[in-house]
């Protein structure tokens, strides 16, 4: 079984700090959003996630105990300095995983132009490839056929994979503008076009990208596989 060489020790006591990377210029469009993901894990899963995430910037030491980090936002933003850009390459060299997640509620905005800049420095000549539906990503916990969010905006999550492992998992689709609620419970954001069935849909890919950072391929077992199947069938 693969696990990811950055936030072991946090992994293996089965306690969870889910983190937000912060840029300069890129405010987070959906501040509530990963409080909600931890909360459902808890729920969904056997991991236990701290009460509030975390936000560090690329530089941040701490940044190098989170097993995955999450970068969203709604806006372009200006390329990072080159100490930004070595960190963040190491951080996913040496095991993380980065989870970029666009909130412009369109595809090929000014965000998506940002990140694609971002990886072509981050990582120079592995550039960003659509996941195929066979990918062990769409079985770590749920079994699922795509990567839905707030929105449709592509009918695919693009990935950057190293030795066969996700470094980068990119969605354009809000995942976290479907997860974001306010502090009375109320859903801050429609969805569409799929309304509750998708936001549902939504969690649950937000929970397998956890998953697989967590976990990467040990889905790829065969038990594993047939558990899955038997659990699914017996549920009403």
């Amino acid at each position: 079984m693969a696990v990811s060489r950055i936030g072991n020790a946090a992994t293996a006591a089965r306690s969870l700090r889910l983190c937000r990377l912060q840029l300069p210029d890129l405010p987070d469009p959906r501040p509530t959003a990963l409080k909600r993901l931890g909360l459902a894990l808890e729920r969904r899963t056997s991991l236990v996630a701290e009460t509030e995430p975390v936000t560090l910037r690329p530089t941040d030491p701490e940044l190098f105990r989170c097993p995955l980090a999450f970068l969203t936002g709604d806006r372009g933003f200006a390329p990072l300095p080159e100490a930004d850009v070595v960190r963040l390459r190491r951080f996913i060299t040496f095991g993380g995983f980065l989870f970029v997640d666009s909130a412009e509620g369109r595809a090929g905005g000014g965000f998506d132009a940002s990140v694609r800049r971002l990886l072509a420095s981050l990582l120079p000549g592995d550039l960003p490839k659509a996941v195929p539906e066979n990918h062990v990503l769409w079985k770590s916990f749920y079994l699922l056929k795509s990567g839905v969010g707030r929105v449709e905006a592509a009918p695919y999550v693009e990935a950057v994979e190293r030795e066969k492992r996700i470094g980068v998992l990119y969605t354009q689709n809000d995942v976290c503008g479907a997860m974001a609620r306010d502090g009375y419970g109320r859903w801050e954001h429609e969805v569409i076009p799929g309304g509750e069935g998708q936001r549902e849909m939504a969690f649950r890919f937000a929970v397998n990208a956890v998953m697989y950072a967590l976990c990467l391929d040990y889905k790829e077992e065969q038990a594993h596989i047939d558990f899955i199947l038997r659990t699914r069938r017996a549920r009403p």
